[in-house]
């Protein structure tokens, strides 16, 4: 049998989504070609995307950001010009290059606009942006090596910008997630407590678990159970084991948790289309 498979895959993140009409990049993946290159293979237009949300600063989730902004305004001025951080995302990094800083000077210039929350914001209706995540549960989804430079001294970089998207859905909450530095459950318990929706309906993005034990996976799996959720995409550094094994511990169909790849698709009628290499 031969599939056809389009789209380049990479150690990286990106999401197009759209709710009622209103659309917006979820970052930009890692090297500056490969969102651009895999929306033309699939046949989707960028160009009428005006919003970003950037999760977190690391490069493997802002790299196409500079490319798609150059290559999209040719067709409308307007494209990807708000881009929607989080608190700390320009902090100086010592060690390690913030990727942003070098790109944050050329964008503003071209007319992109910065907007940075410091708390929950509705970006649309029903569509929400976390902030920073208030990290109630000891899950320490960073490296521990990096610091930010602050007037006070150096402190450890727990990547405090880490942000998701929420979308208020009749079949439950939905959230996007880029790494989830701040934690899977942490992101999970923030957006329930801010709001009046208590069942999670499906997780999608990367959720960092790749390097997880079994003892974390097993808590993990709980407490996605108390929430609900029952559709997941996990993607990026979530980890081809610790999908199976929440998968397996969820005891959910091999439809509703799917390792992430180029071209999945999730709406509300139809749940996830896989790619066919992750069916």
């Amino acid at each position: 049998m031969l599939v056809n498979l389009k789209g380049v895959g990479e150690w990286g993140y990106s999401a197009l989504i759209e709710v009622d009409g209103k659309k917006i990049l979820f970052d930009t993946g890692a090297k500056p070609e490969t969102v651009l290159q895999n929306a033309r293979e699939m046949d989707i237009d960028l160009s009428d995307v005006e919003d970003v949300l950037l999760s977190h600063n690391h490069w493997d989730h802002i790299g196409g950001l500079l490319t798609l902004r150059q290559e999209l305004k040719k067709q409308n001025p307007n494209a990807l010009k708000r881009i929607h951080v989080g608190e700390g995302i320009f902090s100086k990094r010592v060690n390690s290059e913030n990727t942003i800083l070098a790109i944050r000077e050329e964008l503003e210039a071209d007319g992109v606009e910065f907007y940075i929350y410091e708390n929950q914001q509705e970006l649309f209706p029903g569509v929400w942006i976390t902030g920073p995540i208030n990290r109630i549960h000891n899950e320490r989804n960073w490296s521990g090596n990096g610091k930010i430079e602050t007037a006070s001294g150096l402190v450890e970089d727990t990547i405090p910008e880490d942000q998701s998207l929420v979308i208020n859905t009749k079949n439950g909450l939905v959230l996007i997630s880029g790494c989830g530095h701040a934690g899977l459950i942490n992101t999970l318990d923030h957006i329930v407590a801010n709001s009046e929706e208590e069942k999670v309906f499906a997780i999608i993005g990367g959720f960092h678990l790749f390097n997880a034990s079994e003892e974390h996976l097993n808590w993990t799996a709980s407490k996605l159970r108390d929430f609900g959720v029952s559709k997941i995409i996990g993607a990026h550094c979530t980890g081809i084991n610790s999908l199976y094994t929440l998968r397996g511990l969820l005891e959910l169909d091999r439809s509703d948790a799917v390792v992430g790849s180029v071209g999945d698709v999730f709406d509300l009628q139809n749940g996830i289309k896989a790619g066919p290499i992750a069916r």
